[in-house]
């Protein structure tokens, strides 16, 4: 095959339309953003030409960086936000700017090949997972990015435990070829042991590290070589090179053999011997892809400009439109039947609120993932989780931080509504005919708290607010008063997402605070099964109060799930007060019996008491649960339970020693080490109550070469010598 050099320009678009590598000048740029504004006319791109995705991975793997290339080369953006200097779209507060991180989930909308595209660029630290299980949790597919050097790290192993969750298609993105130590098919590797994925490599890199040039498609049988790194604009389609051709002949037969075992169409040409066609090849992996039976793999440098527009045409190609994913199923909120609806216009409007964010501008908004129907604004809706009646005042299709005004929302449409004030993360909103009830979102609990208060009497008033508002934002913020010393607590999952909390509670909120040093989030469960009994007789003048229950508690063989069961039988206890006693039993697990922690694990059987046919009532029943869930939890061998992190650290390998002997001082169980480009990742599960400064101690072991990551691993119980001075500390409080 001859060579073929196609520039970035329009006609390269009408050369290959199959299989268009658009890229950026001045007139496709300009084309391109009147699409972007055409969304606003009904159904200008169908539902079968829209995509709901994600960009996913762990911190500094390049998701921020590759989402700001998409929206360069979509025409969604004039110019190239970078990272470093804290110009990037997607990352619009000053926090991430500064830090360069993303914190929270950033929404946009751009076209490719025809295509309407909506992008959410989520965190990689795991202090804010929750924006990643949120936007998972509307979105259709995802690109799940990975470090060229680093491969799957903790992170990336998270995040793609909750794609899994959720059953989302994806697509990878190796980043980073152009770095010394990249390795693609390492990579690979790691995907398959790691994660227990199948990764099917769609192309493989020219050239490594500094050599790297472009890539090679296996599925066109093409070499694509950029040409130039300031913009990645022009690059070149040619034959594959002489040395690389034994080499992709044989990964192509690979993809081939692989993709034909979920293609009926492409296994018959497969054992035939037949040639394989792009379409007949491309349309396989698309059905393989959607049926989460492997993944494609693509790889480039987004930093450098090269592989992103492959990687937009794999998008379209790949990952699914609302009308390729299974229709949502929830339940009708009276009689609790199972209902489904599918993405389409015609059905009743349903959707769910996945983000709620505070704008001082237009106060508060509700992001929406609409899932059918469709929604005017002005109009009324309907909320199922709460049996209220709202009205949307205003209609916003987000880009980041900026909003444009839309007259309506479509099934398949990610937009931001005004006025829904009672609204929180999770819920559903709907036709107020046709009320459905969707699954909320379940969110990890907090690990770590500090105390906070007001400097002056005038941040005393603003702090209530500004922290409710903060609450409302973050589903993993919480805020409560400890009862003993009456003091704030904040709690959120690490120390840099509370940091994070009260830099803003200072900048946006304009509230002035001291905060406390981090205190660990512990918990209390049981060892062993144990009955209590709980009486609450009362008799005054009137009427009384008497309440009797008898209670079974014993370690719930679930996890940090709480189970209630009833074994009431022949009316001992009238069905109108079970409830009371669950919320009872609900209230006393608040404060455990060892050091008043929240209790966990626990398996609660309520099987026989008494009751008065006059003075019995709910508040007595739920009294009696209390006293009598603490007379058993005395009694079942109560223990603290610590949170565990899984750590890992990447150090040169001349400080190995030092570093691993830090970590056994900090109670740490080493599980492996292993060597990575000159330096060796140790990974272990160390007590969050052992973490605390740690980021200054690798430091100055390692003289500052040393970096970690680490996120929560589950809870365990605390070594008896420790739990007791625990136990001491807070009692002598």
């Amino acid at each position: 095959m001859p060579s073929r050099t196609i520039a970035g320009s329009a006609a390269a678009w009408e050369l290959r339309p199959e299989r268009p590598f658009a890229a950026r000048t001045a007139q496709t740029a300009a084309a391109l953003r009147r699409a972007v504004r055409e969304f606003d006319v009904p159904r200008a791109f169908p539902l079968q030409r829209t995509r709901n995705i994600g960009i996913m991975a762990h911190i500094d793997a390049g998701k921020t960086t590759t989402t700001e290339r998409i929206l360069f080369y979509t025409g969604a953006t004039h110019r190239m936000g970078d990272v470093d200097d804290g110009t990037t779209v997607m990352d619009w507060m000053a926090q991430e700017q500064e830090r360069g991180i993303t914190i929270t989930s950033a929404a946009t909308t751009c076209s490719w090949r025809d295509h309407r595209v909506n992008v959410i660029d989520t965190p990689g630290h795991v202090d804010f997972t929750a924006e990643v299980e949120r936007s998972l949790r509307v979105l259709d597919g995802a690109i799940c990015v990975f470090c060229g050097v680093g491969g799957v790290e903790p992170q990336s192993e998270t995040v793609w435990r909750q794609a899994d969750r959720y059953h989302i298609p994806r697509i990878a993105f190796v980043n980073k070829m152009d770095r010394v130590g990249a390795d693609f098919d390492r990579c690979l590797m790691m995907m398959g042991k790691r994660l227990g994925a199948r990764p099917v490599a769609l192309q493989l890199p020219w050239g490594q590290e500094e050599g790297f040039e472009g890539v090679i498609d296996l599925v066109r049988q093409v070499a694509v070589r950029w040409t130039g790194e300031a913009l990645g604009a022009d690059f070149e389609v040619l034959e594959i090179p002489e040395e690389l051709r034994a080499t992709s002949a044989k990964r192509r037969e690979e993809l081939v053999a692989t993709v034909a075992e979920g293609s009926e169409a492409l296994a018959e040409l497969y054992v035939e011997g037949k040639e394989v066609s792009e379409e007949v090849l491309r349309q396989a992996i698309r059905e393989g892809t959607l049926a989460l039976k492997f993944t494609p793999v693509l790889c480039g440098s987004a930093f450098r400009n090269k592989g992103v527009q492959p990687l937009l045409d794999a998008v379209v190609d790949y990952l699914p439109s609302p009308l390729d994913v299974p229709a949502i199923r929830g339940l009708e909120p009276e009689t609790r039947e199972p209902i489904e609806r599918k993405a389409s216009d015609a059905e009743p409007f349903s959707a769910l609120v996945f983000k709620i964010m505070t704008d001082p501008f237009v106060g508060q908004l509700a992001y929406l993932r609409v899932y059918s129907g469709c929604l005017k604004a002005g109009s009324f809706v309907y909320n199922a989780s709460k049996s209220s009646r709202e009205r949307i005042g205003r209609l916003l299709k987000m880009h980041a931080n900026k909003r444009e005004d839309i007259s309506e929302v479509w099934a398949g449409d990610i937009a931001a509504a005004v006025g829904l004030r009672n609204v929180v993360t999770g819920e559903t909103i709907c036709a107020e005919n046709a009320p459905i009830l969707l699954e909320a979102m379940q969110f990890p609990e907090p690990v770590i708290s500090v105390a906070i208060e007001p400097k002056t009497k005038a941040d005393q008033d603003k702090l209530g607010s500004a922290l409710q508002s903060l609450t409302q934002e973050d589903p993993t913020f919480k805020v409560h008063v400890d009862p003993d010393t009456n003091q704030t607590l904040i709690s959120g999952m690490g120390e840099l997402h509370l940091e994070i909390i009260t830099d803003r509670l200072i900048r946006e909120f304009k509230v002035g605070a001291n905060v406390g040093k981090p205190q660990v989030a512990y918990r209390e469960t049981i060892l062993k099964e144990a009955h209590g009994e709980g009486k609450y007789i009362k008799q005054t003048g009137g009427r009384g109060q008497f309440g009797h229950v008898k209670l079974r508690i014993e370690p719930h063989p679930k996890g940090d799930a709480y189970q209630f069961v009833n074994e009431i039988v022949g009316g001992t206890i009238p069905k109108e007060f079970i409830r009371s006693i669950d919320t009872g039993v609900r209230e006393a697990m608040e404060s455990g019996v060892l050091a008043g922690y929240p209790m966990a694990q626990v398996r609660v059987t309520l099987y026989d008491g008494s009751y008065h046919e006059v003075d019995s009532s709910e508040l007595a029943f739920k009294i009696a649960a209390s006293l009598g869930f603490k007379d058993a939890a005395r009694r079942a061998e109560p223990v603290l339970l610590e949170p565990v992190m899984q750590v890992e650290v990447l150090t040169p390998e001349e400080f190995l020693g030092d570093v691993l002997s830090d970590l056994h001082g900090r109670r740490g169980r080493i599980e492996r080490t292993e060597a990575r480009a000159g330096f060796q990742v140790i990974t272990a599960q160390v007590a969050l109550s052992a973490m605390f400064g740690y980021a200054t101690a690798v430091r100055s072991l390692t003289q500052g070469r040393a970096s970690f990551t680490m996120h929560f691993h589950r809870y365990e119980p605390v070594p008896k010598q420790i739990a007791e001075q625990i136990v001491a500390r807070v009692q002598g409080r």
